[in-house]
């Protein structure tokens, strides 16, 4: 039976992963033959709170998609506006995206006052429960939001552990983060190298060896561990490279001062602004394999990413990445120190990437977004109202 599907969360002109995972779910749900449309955000964060360079993209609005950029993220008269309209508007499902305690007062009263008219069913897609970086006030935001939810899909085991910490009793599925599989087709190492190179004056040679970190630049992301680990005699005297594709979400200095200290700056190859889709393909494309020394993890989503690119990946041994990344088939797991990071890029080499293309190519299978709305409709349909 077809049905009428709001998607509460960022979306165009708004940038970034959660932007793209919104509008790739509204098209899915929209081949299933599912009326579907986003509520995005008029404010998603002020700009002092806001670590980029800007909140916006400059890539042209996806066809076909519905965006209704409507919420305020600060303004709880616009949280009750909200909720009303869409209590009055009585969609079959809310699917809401929760990644940031800061955002549960606003999505939280928007929800209570639209379940109000008893026949919506609300379904959280929770990337995060508790933050990577914890700030005041992240529990008591978060139990407001999933009070108003009436179940639940995380994309990793440790984020069901988190939810389940809170919220013992409402349903909740964990499934796989689906490919992103909207940044085009694979296309050869060659021709990624040439684009970076003639395109994006991104100086990569086509018979070097290039590893990837790719995404914006935190803490938590442990970038840093990875600079030392590029330090390391044995990678030096390899030639390896590292190609360093995103945006510093954070004070570069640090970073500045540690390439320095370790001497690395030729192993290094920088484009540190963030990257439109319309150029994912190339940075993912023109790597041997990705990076994602991480200090903590729920779940990434580079990891769907290196997938659909059938790019092998090393990860370290934290949070959801091992449960995702399988050692020596789809790519390598190591310690999230330098040494143990080195050793692992080492043995990737002397694997070789097509080792891996077979294993990647199998598992990609499983990543499937008619999976995850199928899940979302499951789940609708247990609930009782």
């Amino acid at each position: 039976m077809k049905k009428n599907i709001i998607i509460i969360g960022p979306a165009h002109p708004l940038r970034g992963g959660l932007a793209t995972f919104d509008q790739r779910l509204a098209k899915e749900f929209l081949d299933e033959g599912d009326d579907c449309a986003i509520y995005s955000f008029s404010l998603q964060y002020p700009s002092f709170l806001f670590p980029g360079t800007t909140q916006y993209s400059s890539d042209p609005a996806p066809a076909d998609i519905k965006i209704f950029s409507k919420i305020n993220s600060v303004n709880p008269l616009n949280w009750l506006s909200v909720g009303k309209e869409l209590k009055k508007l009585s969609p079959d499902i809310i699917v809401v995206r929760y990644w940031l305690p800061f955002m549960g007062p606003a999505l939280g009263t928007i929800l209570r006052y639209a379940r109000k008219n008893k026949h919506t069913k609300i379904i959280a897609i929770t990337d995060n429960v508790l933050p990577h970086e914890k700030r005041p006030g992240d529990t008591t935001f978060t139990k407001y939001f999933l009070k108003y939810c009436d179940a639940f899909i995380t994309m990793s085991e440790k984020v069901m552990k988190d939810l389940r910490r809170f919220e013992t009793q409402k349903p909740a599925q964990q499934i796989l983060h689906p490919l992103y599989d909207n940044f085009g087709a694979i296309i050869s190492k060659q021709e990624a190298r040439k684009f970076l190179r003639e395109q994006l004056n991104v100086q990569v040679v086509d018979d070097e060896k290039i590893i990837l970190f790719f995404g914006f630049i935190r803490r938590y992301k442990g970038l840093d561990i990875l600079l030392e680990a590029m330090a390391d005699p044995r990678i030096r005297s390899a030639n390896i490279r590292l190609l360093i594709a995103g945006e510093f979400y954070e004070d570069e200095k640090p970073y500045k001062e540690l390439i320095e200290k370790t001497g690395i700056e030729k192993l290094l190859i920088l484009k540190t602004d963030f990257i439109p889709d319309a150029d994912v393909k190339y940075f993912l494309c023109a790597s041997d394999a990705v990076m994602q020394p991480y200090r903590n993890a729920t779940q990434s989503g580079v990891t769907p990413l290196a997938y659909h690119f059938e790019k092998p990946m090393i990860v370290s041994n934290v949070g959801g990445l091992p449960a995702l990344v399988f050692h020596e088939k789809t790519g390598l797991v190591a310690d999230p120190d330098p040494r143990s990071l080195a050793d692992a890029i080492l043995r990737y080499y002397e694997l070789g990437e097509n080792y891996f293309i077979p294993h990647l190519r199998t598992e990609k299978l499983k990543y499937s977004w008619k999976n995850l709305v199928k899940t979302i409709s499951d789940l609708a349909d247990d609930i009782q109202k």
